[in-house]
């Protein structure tokens, strides 16, 4: 079985003997230990961008700080040409994220963030697929990126989608259904919980940015134990479509 059926076997909870999953899970851990060891020593003297070198606190605390700039219109001017050189020779994010692929949500924008800042994954739902792990992985064991936001927002089509067929069972056209299936357990536990009426969506969007947050932090061999260790930070996060504010969600 290669590494990655291991990754997705993990996620979906593939029945597979715990001698085996751990033996490749660590072969799995130390292939990637080896490439960000390379890539450390490439960037030791001098990484593309060292005022991204952050601890976990201060990556959020530098995402909250954008965002504000971002929200008061007071954002920073760029000059592109002066960080293409230094990007050339590769990059160290301070920050990843999860986002929704929605079209009025732009992570480097929200945040105020230069090329070479955010390493962005985006899906229908900002829910964690293995492709999304697998990338997200990456920017941790390989890029050494020391935090990670889950970013959802207000009335998200996805997750209303998810809300919808949970009031009144529905089937969706193409590969949709799989959105809605996998944000169906966070509308299940919003609903649980008996939100007033008309508060449902809201009640699962955050729920379902809790449950990933969960999941990224929970998830082996890489993520959780980055989060042990104190060099990785996972939030959740909501994108406020009328403000443009990230409220953390914890």
């Amino acid at each position: 079985m290669c590494k990655l059926c291991v990754g997705r076997d993990s996620v979906a909870g593939a029945p597979e003997s715990l001698s085996r999953r751990a033996a490749l899970g660590t072969i799995a851990a130390f292939s990637l230990m080896g490439m960000s060891a390379t890539v450390g020593r490439a960037y030791a003297k001098s990484p593309p961008k060292p005022e991204n070198v952050l601890s976990p606190d201060q990556a959020v605390i530098r995402l909250l700080a954008g965002n504000q700039r971002y929200t008061s219109g007071k954002t920073k001017s760029r000059n592109h040409a002066s960080t293409r050189a230094a990007l050339v020779r590769g990059q160290n994010p301070y920050a990843g994220i999860l986002s929704c692929a929605d079209s009025r949500v732009g992570p480097e924008l929200c945040f105020d963030a230069e090329r070479g800042d955010l390493f962005v994954t985006r899906v229908a739902g900002n829910y964690v697929t293995n492709d999304i792990l697998a990338s997200l992985e990456y920017g941790v064991a390989v890029l050494n990126t020391p935090a990670i936001m889950v970013l959802g927002h207000t009335s998200c089509g996805a997750v209303n989608a998810a809300v919808g067929a949970f009031e009144k069972p529905a089937e969706f056209p193409g590969h949709i259904q799989n959105i809605v299936t996998e944000l169906m357990p966070a509308v299940r536990v919003a609903a649980s919980e008996s939100p007033k009426k008309g508060t449902l969506l809201m009640a699962a969007t955050i729920q379902n940015i809790r449950q990933n947050v969960q999941r990224l932090q929970q998830a082996t061999p890489i993520l959780d134990k980055a989060v042990q260790a104190g060099k990785l930070k996972v939030v959740g996060g909501l994108y406020h479509l009328d403000t443009g504010r990230v409220e953390l969600i914890t």
